[in-house]
């Protein structure tokens, strides 16, 4: 499972979600993405589980990015505890995803095999998801700056 191998702090605030994600908008390293269209907290064991999905889908081939991770903690407190007594102890590590995030990348192989296994990814998170491909964005300097 996937959480940080040390933190400044254990216990953190659960923050907010709103708005769309300004970083790691964009398909950078493969050929192909996995787009969230909601926000959510995905868990380690579900970040686990859609790679698992992907590289069985690929039967090993071609290559696969985690752009995602757990880096914020969430407490819990034990059962039949009585109020106060503090925040609880961090019970798992949950990835922040906003909408506009590309959460996985792969590359050597087809279009069709692709997006098959970001489907069977797709179906290990609990938010709605897009298929993306690479847009190739080449900005050519002399054009861009002609008036």
């Amino acid at each position: 499972m996937l959480m940080p191998k040390r933190v400044k702090r254990r216990r953190v605030h659960r923050g907010k979600m709103k708005g769309q994600a300004h970083k790691g908008n964009t398909v950078s390293y493969g050929d192909f993405g996995l787009m969230a269209t909601e926000p959510a907290w995905i868990t380690s064991n579900q970040i686990e589980a859609a790679r698992i999905a992907m590289t069985r889908s690929i039967k090993r081939g071609g290559k696969v990015w985690i752009k995602i991770f757990p880096h914020k903690p969430v407490t819990k407190k034990p059962a039949e505890t009585r109020m106060g007594a503090g925040k609880g102890s961090p019970e798992y590590w949950v990835a922040v995803v906003k909408p506009g995030r590309i959460m996985f990348e792969i590359s050597g192989v087809s279009e069709e095999k692709a997006r098959e296994a970001m489907r069977l990814a797709a179906h290990k998170l609990p938010i709605k998801c897009k298929f993306v491909e690479r847009e190739d964005q080449e900005v050519k300097g002399g054009e861009a700056n002609e008036n």
